[in-house]
């Protein structure tokens, strides 16, 4: 069966601030009913107006955006910056401020996103004179704008008028906004089998938009007169085990990631994050290889273990929503939905991601820890403005213990129990049918389709729930960056921003009967510790506490002052995060188990790395980690 585009998309829900969940989305099935845009002709007659208003056939224009959305209106852009059923592409720096890039503060932005493919949209707003927000909006006006550039295309490569789809091999080639010849000639394929098969769409009013079959549709042959492409190299080794079964299928980089040379150029790889791709491995491959992608990953990793790596690891993938993890990390997407990931997260992923990690943190030194060995759910936003917004895959359904002890560094390891207050504990709950979490789960959570209705929903969890006082009826942990004007955290199985992960550490701020407190997120916190069975006391770690008599000042990002950059270059800001308690008070403390690291800062245009003079520790503050200035703590051994 082909498989459509799948696409994230991002709606006002999510630019306000709502919840996330993983890199990638899910469209809904084929036969479900699908909204439509403010217009009120059918799709069908917008189809065969705009073909018909721009001479472009029929059959090329509905295969074309059928293999960009699958026909399917959505608010708001997708993971490609795209709008509509065309995908009319309109990067914008927010994009990258709001997005998997968390680059806000950067100060090269603009250059990020200056590239043709990424404005499609504002080219067919001077083909079309039709406004640029009506393409956003309208879908007539939508279909308008993807016929004038197939038609521009056409023109563009003296191919001439034609209805015979084979003439339009190359404006559908041009179309896709790929370079090499291969990927290319892939997205040809997709479209072509389309307008072969046929495909069909049954809408909310009940109505079904067909693209009829045309069983004799074939692209031309070769590459068509005019069209600018790069021919395919071979693909270099996969960066991968031996043990594993890898390829490389490099995807084309744009605003998507950047191309650099870690850690050659005195950029360190320390830290490895897990995503789920909220969809199909091959969902998920399409929407990471669109050239206008703005997610990125450099391992893609099916639910039978096998992997694609789509980016060098040399290079930066835009994937984590904070550009200084990104600079600093690999990331690794798993098919599946992060709700359901009991049900995703197969015997082989967990083998096969365990022999993928260590071989990484073998070859980039990068230490086998839960402060480096991330889930997407653990990397901070990189300003206020997205730290409510950021991801929570993996979720809770990711078993923790199970994985690190893969990796040979067990966070389960050790006599259960809890100190005295000052001390450290490391989170090590059971993960198992005995030891359930019920949590709510809506559609909104599960982009799957198999939850029809918000339930109450029990199933082993990696995660311990954060209270604000030590009772079982006691709220839950508000962190009112999450949940502004709310006077409790929920059970949502989204909701981050009140539990506790395995392999986490905390330092422990008071007991209380089978109650522990600890130092999290700004506040005291409760997780229920009976007789300390979801605890091991840990040593060999760091206990960071301010060091003058303010809060220490917390930070999503870790670039050098503005005064060490050399000329030439604009300063990235380095700012603390102000946002409700975020900070480290007199009194708290928190955990870092590795030593600071200079502030560093990259420029793709020159390949230049910017060190700084200052060195930030990461630590655990509360389900995520995050950055503070040595200079501004005290760290001291865990007692």
């Amino acid at each position: 069966m082909h498989e459509r585009k799948s696409k994230r998309w991002l709606t006002q829900a999510v630019a306000a601030g709502a919840v996330a969940a993983g890199t990638l989305a899910f469209l809904p099935a084929p036969a479900q009913a699908q909204g439509a845009p403010p217009h009120d002709a059918g799709l069908q007659a917008d189809f065969a107006a705009a073909a018909a208003t721009y001479g472009v056939p029929t059959s090329v224009l509905m295969a074309v955006t059928h293999e960009e959305s699958g026909w399917r209106w959505h608010k708001g852009y997708s993971e490609s910056g795209g709008y509509g059923l065309a995908d009319l592409t309109d990067v914008t720096t927010d994009m990258l401020v709001d997005g998997d890039a968390g680059a806000g503060g950067r100060a090269d932005l603009a250059a990020m996103v200056d590239k043709p493919e990424l404005h499609t949209l504002r080219k067919a707003a001077k083909l079309t004179g039709i406004p640029a927000a009506r393409l956003r909006t309208d879908r007539r006006a939508n279909l308008d704008g993807a016929a004038a550039l197939l038609a521009s295309y056409q023109k563009s490569l003296k191919a001439g008028a034609s209805k015979d789809p084979a003439d339009w091999t190359g404006a559908v080639a041009e179309y896709s906004g790929l370079k090499d010849e291969k990927a290319a000639r892939g997205y040809v394929d997709n479209v072509f089998r389309t307008i072969r098969s046929g495909a069909s769409l049954r809408q909310a009013d009940g109505k079904t938009v067909r693209l009829a079959a045309d069983p004799s549709a074939r692209p031309a042959a070769g590459r068509p007169a005019g069209l600018k492409l790069r021919t395919t190299a071979a693909a270099p080794d996969a960066e991968c085990p031996a043990s594993l079964s890898c390829a490389f299928d490099p995807v084309p980089i744009a605003a998507n990631g950047q191309v650099s040379d870690r850690p050659a150029n005195g950029i360190a790889i320390d830290r490895i994050v897990l995503h789920t791709a909220e969809g199909s491995f091959a969902s998920a491959k399409q929407s990471l290889s669109a050239p206008g992608a703005v997610s990125g990953a450099h391992y893609l990793m099916d639910t039978d273990g096998t992997t694609t790596q789509l980016m060098a690891n040399k290079d930066l993938a835009f994937a984590v929503g904070n550009y200084h993890y990104n600079l600093h990390s690999v990331s690794i997407e798993q098919a599946g939905f992060t709700a359901r990931g009991a049900d995703w997260y197969t015997d082989a992923v967990y083998q096969r991601t365990a022999e993928l990690v260590k071989y990484l943190a073998e070859r980039y030194d990068v230490p086998l820890d839960r402060q480096h060995v991330l889930g997407h759910d653990n990397v901070p936003g990189s300003l206020d403005s997205n730290l409510a917004a950021q991801h929570w895959d993996k979720g809770t359904a990711w078993d923790w213990n199970r994985f690190m002890r893969l990796l040979g560094a067990p966070t389960d390891a050790g006599t259960r129990g809890v100190g005295k207050a000052g001390s450290v504990v490391t989170i090590a709950p059971e993960f198992g049918t005995s030891a359930e979490q019920t949590y709510t789960v809506c559609p909104a959570d599960d982009p799957s389709g198999a939850t029809p209705a918000c339930a109450k929903v029990p199933q082993p969890s990696n995660s311990l729930f954060v209270h604000t006082a030590p009772a079982a009826d006691a709220p839950l942990f508000l962190d009112p960056v999450v949940h502004p004007g709310d006077q409790a955290g929920t059970d949502a199985i989204s909701d981050w921003s009140d539990r506790v992960q395995a392999g986490q550490q905390f330092v422990v701020a008071g007991r209380e009967g089978d109650w522990t407190a600890i130092w999290y997120g700004g506040q005291k916190g409760w997780i229920h510790n009976p007789g300390g069975r979801n605890t091991i006391p840990a040593k060999g770690v760091k206990v960071i506490k301010t060091r003058g008599t303010t809060a220490a000042p917390v930070y999503g990002q870790a670039y050098p002052e503005a005064s060490e950059y050399p000329a030439g270059l604009s300063p990235s800001t380095q700012k603390p995060l102000t946002a409700a308690n975020y900070g480290i008070p007199v009194g708290q403390a928190y955990v870092a188990d590795q030593p600071p690291t200079p502030a560093d800062d990259y420029f793709k245009s020159g390949g230049e790395v910017v060190t700084g003079s200052r060195t930030y520790y990461q630590v655990q503050f509360n389900h995520r980690t995050i950055y503070v200035n040595s200079a501004d703590v005290t760290a001291t051994p865990a007692c």
